[in-house]
């Protein structure tokens, strides 16, 4: 029997994770772009997916979102298969690309009220949700302009607001900040963490560390189709080593004594290179007092001193021997056309 569903409400059945995918695999012709990947998210989090591009973060979003098939493996969104209920999938999301499908000639609001009936909502609805959406991003004053007067900002902010329209409980938002100047990917920072506050759950997928850094709760490092690490961003950063004193000591000459007089402040060998001291430590900040004492009754002379924390550029570079945000050999992609769900 079909359910019955009002405007904006989408059946969630119970399930622990709003997304679950197992053992992905994805060929174009002779290429692999997914070999075997895995991946949870639990609901009301954020779990970022991070690589360079041409990784296959992208091609894993289209397979959950039901715009491409996998060539082999499962995946379940909203506890829907992706493949048998493709449409109650596409219900259950939100979908936000690497550039802003929106429609320039039409305005803000005209742009909300296409996505709306594209997904069949009542339009008294749509009214009233696309001046909450256009309220919550900034948009009411520019709500009657064609969006060809938007700038990059203000388009990736109504691009957010069409995946909204149907109030999804799951957003996938792939690279949503791709072009955009500091000054905005911040402010789409902030939008998408008061989205994750009021539930949402965001699958995230970034090429930029201090996106994943700052807003996923669960990081997911993938690169050339496999997932080669998992979990937050402080675990990623203990793989490969945790804090490390950094110095830099006012003369070269002054490097052997500096290492004699740390020897009981630091957790494991230092390296030095030049006036440039470097080791391991364990406690955080708090070590800094211990090594200032230690340096001063050896009378060892710095210009600089902090304690690093790893990045995850760091984390990246160790895993993978790259950068994160190297070019990958690019894969094929269908067209990014149609690229949001509907009826």
């Amino acid at each position: 029997m079909r359910r019955k569903e009002s405007p904006g409400v989408t059946f969630v059945p119970v399930t622990e994770y709003a997304v679950q995918a197992e053992g992905l695999v994805k060929e174009f012709g002779d290429v692999k772009a997914l070999n075997g990947i895995d991946l949870v998210v639990p609901r009301g989090k954020v779990v970022g997916l991070l690589g360079p591009n041409g990784s296959g973060k992208t091609t894993t979003v289209r397979i959950l979102a039901t715009l491409l098939k996998a060539t082999s493996g499962s995946a379940q969104v909203n506890g829907f298969d992706v493949q048998r209920q493709a449409d109650d999938v596409r219900r259950s999301i939100g979908l936000t690309g690497q550039y802003a499908a929106v429609d320039e000639f039409l305005t803000g609001r005209e742009n909300l009220t296409m996505f709306g009936g594209l997904f069949h909502l009542e339009k008294t609805y749509v009214a009233s949700r696309s001046d909450e959406l256009l309220h919550k991003f900034d948009l009411a004053d520019a709500a009657d302009r064609p969006a060809k007067t938007y700038s990059g900002g203000m388009r990736r902010r109504l691009d957010l607001a069409a995946s909204l329209i149907a109030k999804p409980g799951i957003l996938f938002l792939d690279e949503p900040t791709t072009g955009l100047d500091p000054r905005s990917r911040i402010g789409l920072w902030d939008v998408i963490s008061e989205l994750v506050s009021e539930g949402t759950t965001v699958l995230l997928t970034t090429q930029y560390l201090d996106e994943a850094d700052q807003l996923a709760d669960d990081i997911v490092v993938i690169d050339q189709g496999q997932v080669i690490a998992h979990g937050t961003s402080s675990e990623l950063k203990d793989q490969i080593g945790g804090d490390r004193i950094e110095i830099t000591l006012d003369d070269e000459q002054s490097a052997a004594r500096a290492i004699d007089a740390l020897s009981g402040v630091v957790s494991g060998e230092p390296t030095t290179e030049g006036a440039h001291y470097s080791a391991p430590v364990a406690g955080g900040s708090s070590v800094l007092i211990d090594a200032v004492r230690a340096l001063d009754a050896r009378n060892v002379s710095v210009a600089d001193i902090a304690v690093r924390r790893p990045t995850l550029d760091d984390v990246f570079l160790a895993m993978t021997g790259h950068g994160a945000e190297d070019q990958q050999p690019e894969r094929p992609e269908p067209s990014r056309r149609g690229r949001r769900g509907g009826r």
